[in-house]
């Protein structure tokens, strides 16, 4: 149907990174955009937490890939700084190996290979030759492939591309363990892969790019914590005339002659001229009779997820010493973690997890003279947690995390949440539980990700984490812009 001279009425469901990138740019195309977000605040997983004077972003906190927020903001004629401070962290992030035993990520490339020669001698030349072709493959997927809907197998062949072939039948842990033969090196050049939600086993030596992002473009902060990029977005957003409604749940989407004409939500029925659902595709699909959805049941429990996880929102009555702002404790056997999040899914004997503690750079997130933080635990999806095994866990990485620092700090905390898998269902509607989406496996790229149409109703689209590009915050806003591209081209 051609709305041409029509101002068309687009609802979105869910307020995260996808959505909100979808909505402003649907706006600015001459649409009427409705946002429907189930919980009380605008932001999906970028949630913010805050209690007795600690807050917390409960979601996304590594803020990697500059370039494409410049590009988002661009889009509307603005910059980031014109909505909050970036800092880029330097050390970007420091990885633990044991009690007196970790390593600093330097923000500059030329400091890390230096780190690299001077712990393992000879693998600075051939770090340095890695990182001349993630450059190069980083350069090559911003310019040819992750901004394309993922619709026919052309879209991967290119010119630049064919010289790359060869890259998507290796993989990533093939090439670091060619650069050195440093365990402690080799599980740092294969942690940005983990942003794809894959062992590096699994992933095309093409996704290398991730280590540009890395060591290449830098960690970064937005003062204030990530929700300030949420309010960037949702402040552009109202500028347009975007209409949200929060603490509005979807319940069903109403089919007529093969087309959503109504809208059901938890306070009421609106109806639309197109729906676009940045919410869980899988939980999305469920609002529709069967015969309406892309996909089974059986498909979804046949895919790779990136992991769940374990969390604790902790609020400390003391300085944490030793630790900065992103940590990785990498002190266990890495292998043996990730075949109990894959292979064999499982609760991990000896997990590795992720301490952040942004206050480190960010003292409006604690009071003064006190840290706030968070732990993640990554594991499998699908697994059935409860306080009891959070528990168990909140003490196993707090013995470490006192082992490491020196301090016993379970005796200051002050604040704690948990979060774990049943969580991420209950709040986010989450498929299986996962907390990042589709991995980014060869057999999960692109065109063999799940599409952004609907293959049965002509007027319902798919944006986010299970759709093309991928996992992160980086690729839900460039997944907004596709889905909206698209309608704009082929819809409206």
């Amino acid at each position: 149907m051609c709305y041409k001279h029509l101002t068309v009425r687009i609802a979105i469901l869910g307020s995260g990174f996808s959505s909100l990138s979808a909505a402003t740019y649907l706006q600015k195309y001459g649409c009427q955009v409705t946002v429907f977000e189930k919980n009380e605040q605008i932001g999906g997983r970028a949630s913010v937490l805050e209690e007795n004077g600690f807050r917390f972003d409960m979601g996304p906190s590594w803020y990697w890939m500059p370039d494409v927020f410049e590009r988002y903001f661009a889009d509307f004629n603005y910059k980031p700084s014109d909505f909050y401070s970036l800092e880029k962290l330097d050390p970007a992030y420091r990885v633990i190996f044991g009690e007196n035993d970790s390593i600093d990520i330097s923000a500059n490339l030329e400091e890390v290979i230096s780190t690299f020669e001077n712990i393992d001698p000879g693998s600075g030349k051939p770090l340095r030759k890695f990182m001349q072709q993630s450059r190069d493959n980083y350069s090559i997927a911003m310019q040819d492939l992750v901004y394309e809907p993922g619709i026919r197998i052309t879209e991967l062949i290119t010119p630049a591309t064919a010289k790359k072939l060869n890259l998507f039948v290796q993989n990533i842990s093939g090439q670091t363990s060619k650069i050195t033969s440093d365990p402690r090196l080799q599980s740092i050049l294969d942690f940005p892969v983990l942003f794809l939600g894959a062992k590096p086993q699994n992933t095309p030596a093409f996704y290398n790019f991730m280590n540009w992002a890395d060591f290449g473009l830098g960690t970064w902060y937005p003062q204030g914590g990530m929700h300030q990029i949420v309010q960037a977005m949702e402040r552009i957003a109202l500028e347009l005339g975007v209409e949200f409604h929060t603490d509005n749940q979807v319940t069903k989407l109403e089919v007529h002659d093969q087309r959503i004409k109504t809208v059901h939500t938890n306070t009421g029925t609106y109806e639309f001229d197109v729906v676009v659902s940045g919410a869980d595709y899988a939980a999305t699909e469920q609002l529709l009779d069967s015969k309406f959805r892309n996909f089974t049941d059986q498909y979804w429990q046949k895919k790779t997820f990136a992991p769940s996880a374990i969390l604790f929102y902790l609020g400390i009555n003391q300085k944490v010493e030793k630790l900065l702002h992103h940590n990785l404790f990498f002190d266990t056997d890495f292998n043996q973690h990730a075949r109990e999040i894959y292979d064999k899914p499982a609760f991990p004997q000896k997990p590795l997890f992720y301490a952040n503690f942004s206050s480190k750079t960010d003292s409006s997130l604690a009071p003064e003279g006190k840290d706030s933080g968070f732990i993640l635990i990554p594991v499998a999806v699908d697994l059935e947690d409860d306080e009891q095994i959070h528990q168990h866990y909140y003490e196993l990485v707090m013995e470490r995390l006192e082992k490491f620092t020196g301090q016993a700090l379970r005796e200051y905390v002050e604040y704690k949440k948990s979060f774990g898998v049943q969580d991420f269902k209950t709040r986010y509607n989450s498929c299986r539980g996962n907390a990042y989406g589709l991995a980014n496996t060869l057999m999960q790229t692109s065109v063999l990700r799940p599409g952004i149409r609907n293959k049965k109703l002509k007027n319902l689209f798919y944006t986010g984490q299970l759709t093309v590009p991928g996992p992160g915050v980086p690729p839900a806003l460039i997944s907004g812009k596709i889905v909206a591209d698209f309608i704009k081209k082929n819809v409206i």
